[in-house]
């Protein structure tokens, strides 16, 4: 089984209002990502992405290139610790 790395992100620019989380969580189940995606006060989007390199690279480069509507001005990711007991990927509020 291949080892499972985490990152804490924060993206900043469209990502409120235009289905970003939602983008977020779908694209990271479909890579078997585990973690959590969520709304700031600040107009920003926090998230934890859990997975396999291969899928977190694949993932960071979508949310990275976004879509019609989402636009990302900055994206951050800071490696921290694997919740070994994570099964899935969340909206928070």
């Amino acid at each position: 089984m291949e080892k499972l790395i985490r990152y804490a992100g924060t993206a900043t620019g469209r990502v409120q209002g235009v289905g970003f989380r939602m983008f977020v969580q779908q694209h990271a189940m479909e890579r078997h990502i585990t973690g959590w995606v969520k709304n700031m006060d600040d107009g920003s989007v926090s998230m934890e992405l859990q997975g396999t390199e291969g899928a977190v690279e694949g993932l960071e480069r979508l949310i990275r290139t976004g879509n019609y509507f989402i636009r990302v001005k900055t994206f951050s990711l800071e490696a921290c610790a694997v919740c070994p007991d994570e099964k899935r990927f969340v909206i928070r509020y």
